[in-house]
């Protein structure tokens, strides 16, 4: 968490709350934080959809996704206590009669308290609903509180640089900047906010953390799952859009920032944007040089046949979506001029895994004799995000014996194992932070903006070129072999992720050093 302290009376309303976010991680992330008591002694949570649910079968739905997604489970008191905080409300988002209504039920609530309440305004709804709901707030005046009214827009936030501009002017005439919360979950995850405190909170490594010592940087998100049930969404995003775009530029701002001078939510973001503003533009001729895509096909994974992504539900049997991303970025400024920094991620791929790569210069002169060791490998430090979270160190050491013999070994350090406990879910951090008013880990107008206009020539090119080769991988493999021509042309090659997780029906097995490549 980014504080110590439990936020003050809110009020949150969760538009979309019997869609599958609000069951798999809003509901059981407030739970959570309820059991471990961070939420506010007052607190009230308005669930808001247009089915016609009684509160006794939303509340039963909402323990069926607690039960199995919170990381506090439901037992029967802590339960009840909670949920009895929690409302559903049947509205018709095109009825302006029901925001009055919405406006009445929360001042009554703050009466009942007799006090003020934050309001969090969570759109849990599609992209197309943002714009038409967010001016119903604003016509029954509950986004008038500068202080304590807040709206949560979930990504994807637009679908290009143009409809993110027209969204931010959209959401800018109706909210000042501090209340809106554009959330991107990855932000919340442990590791993720550890690398500023790996980075600026220990003199050993931030004086290295340059050109002049690293080599290249590698970040890789894979999914080994397909699309399942969210083909429609998919047909209209790519892995260029739903994960580069945001996810992995995110990481990106966090190894490749200056040091804040504080921690200011502000001096941290503007720091994030001067990142993103100071990656090369790609030349439309040069696209095919510095981004590659791929969709998977059929193939194996942990023994199951997979199917074709266009074999996948609400996908065109003829679909050129990309299920594959692979882009080469350069940041022109002093820190990391020429040092590339490869982006990659898939579904359908052989793991699920979240890892950042930085790969150290080799050594400036070979002291020791050949024999010693034949290709003496980089120093490398490998940065784990999931499924496992930890930092790991690749350096070269004497093996035992009475001869000189080197040989690469792995410094650890696991989070569940040094701290003995488990980390928060991302959602938990983030809901957290909203409610506290804190938005350091939230993305501001011209950090989205920014960074679709990394990915803007990307998307051009690819929209005049269909790709005549999809399917170009397997499912089951690491990618199209084009990902790998795209790193090799640089006379590097990917590095084998190095936390590896496989789950059986009785045992979890880690695999924790793959070999080098």
């Amino acid at each position: 968490m980014t504080g110590s302290l439990r936020p003050e009376a809110t009020i949150l309303v969760i538009f979309g709350a019997g869609g599958d976010l609000a069951w798999r991680k809003l509901i059981p992330a407030l739970f959570t934080l309820f059991a471990e008591k961070w939420l506010p002694e007052r607190f009230a949570v308005f669930g808001v959809g247009h089915l016609h649910l009684s509160d006794h079968d939303f509340r039963r739905h909402l323990r069926q996704g607690a039960a199995l997604f919170s990381r506090r489970k439901p037992e029967e008191d802590s339960w009840n206590t909670f949920i009895a905080h929690v409302d559903f409300i049947q509205m018709d988002l095109d009825n302006p009669q029901a925001f009055s209504e919405l406006a009445r039920k929360i001042v009554l609530q703050e009466k009942e308290w007799g006090t003020l309440s934050h309001r969090v305004f969570y759109l849990a709804l599609p992209p197309r609903l943002i714009e038409s709901v967010t001016m119903q707030l604003a016509k029954v005046k509950l986004n008038l509180n500068r202080e304590l009214a807040r709206v949560v827009v979930e990504k994807p936030f637009g679908q290009d640089l143009n409809s993110a501009r027209n969204l931010n002017q959209i959401l800018a005439q109706l909210f000042l900047e501090s209340q809106i919360y554009r959330i991107d979950h990855y932000m919340g995850k442990e590791t993720v906010q550890n690398i500023l405190a790996f980075r600026f909170a220990n003199t050993l490594f931030e004086p290295i953390w340059n050109r002049h010592y690293i080599d290249h940087v590698q970040i890789t998100v894979a999914e080994k799952m397909g699309v399942e049930h969210r083909g429609h969404y998919y047909e209209q995003a790519g892995a260029l859009r739903d994960m580069i775009q945001s996810h992995l530029l995110h990481i990106l701002c966090l190894v490749g920032m200056e040091p804040p001078i504080s921690f200011d939510s502000n001096e941290v973001r503007n720091k994030k944007v001067d990142v993103l503003r100071a990656i090369r533009p790609i030349p439309p001729e040069l696209v095919s040089q510095f981004s590659v895509r791929g969709q998977y096909g059929s193939g194996w994974i942990e023994g199951k046949q997979a199917a074709p992504y266009r074999a996948e539900p609400n996908v065109a049997p003829d679909s050129n979506t990309e299920t594959f991303a692979a882009v080469k970025l350069l940041i022109d400024n002093w820190r990391w001029q020429d040092v590339p920094f490869y982006l990659r991620t898939g579904k359908r791929l052989p793991a699920r895994i979240s890892e950042v790569a930085i790969q150290f210069r080799s050594v400036p002169h070979q002291t020791f004799p050949r024999n010693t060791i034949p290709d003496q490998p980089p120093n490398r430090l490998l940065i784990a995000i999931q499924p496992e979270e930890g930092i790991l160190i690749r350096f070269e050491a004497k093996h035992p014996g009475p001869t000189l013999r080197l040989a690469p070994v792995i410094m650890q350090f696991y989070y569940q194992e040094a701290f003995k406990t488990e980390p928060p879910e991302a959602y938990e951090t983030l809901m957290l932070d909203i409610m506290r008013g804190d938005p350091t880990l939230f993305m501001r107008s011209d950090q989205v903006e920014a960074a679709w206009e990394v990915i803007s020539p990307i998307l051009e090119a690819w929209k005049t070129i269909t790709p005549t080769a999809f399917p170009n991988y397997q499912a089951g493999s690491w990618g199209p072999e084009v990902a790998d021509t795209l790193i090799a042309q640089d006379g590097r090659s990917w590095i084998m992720p190095t936390f590896l997780q496989c789950q059986e029906e009785t045992a979890v097995c880690r695999v924790t050093l793959m070999p080098s490549s």
